[in-house]
């Protein structure tokens, strides 16, 4: 039976490691034991953060709802019941970029919020 060297899997995981810690700072750049851990904590938020990346988004949209429909008003829980009511199937992302970019077309959704409060 033939002899296997391993050196070549072995270099190639270590070039992995080592290319995907390209750029850290002092030696998690270039020692192997310390990039490893570097590379696996660092995958480690990635995960985590992407995930709570939605939730982050999410916040936001709802902070400059509330700004928005304040100014115009009401109060962030009155208008998303007051859409509720109204039978108005938008969700907060697009909500949030009508009140930045449309603020007329916004205000329009708003008056249907508070007239649906109002009956």
């Amino acid at each position: 039976m033939a002899r296997v060297k391993r050196g070549v899997t072995g270099h190639a995981k270590h070039k992995k490691v080592l290319k995907a810690a390209k750029g850290y700072y002092g030696r998690r750049k270039n020692t192997i034991r310390i990039a490893k851990q570097a590379v696996e904590k660092a995958n480690q938020y990635a995960f985590r953060d992407r995930k709570r990346r939605k939730r982050t988004f999410r916040a936001l949209w709802i902070q400059r709802l509330n700004a928005a429909v304040r100014e115009l008003g009401m109060t962030y829980s009155r208008f998303i019941a007051g859409l509720g009511k109204a039978g108005v199937v938008v969700d907060r992302k697009v909500l949030s970029d009508l009140a930045i970019h449309e603020p007329a077309a916004f205000a329009a959704i708003v008056g249907q919020a508070q007239t649906a409060l109002a009956s």
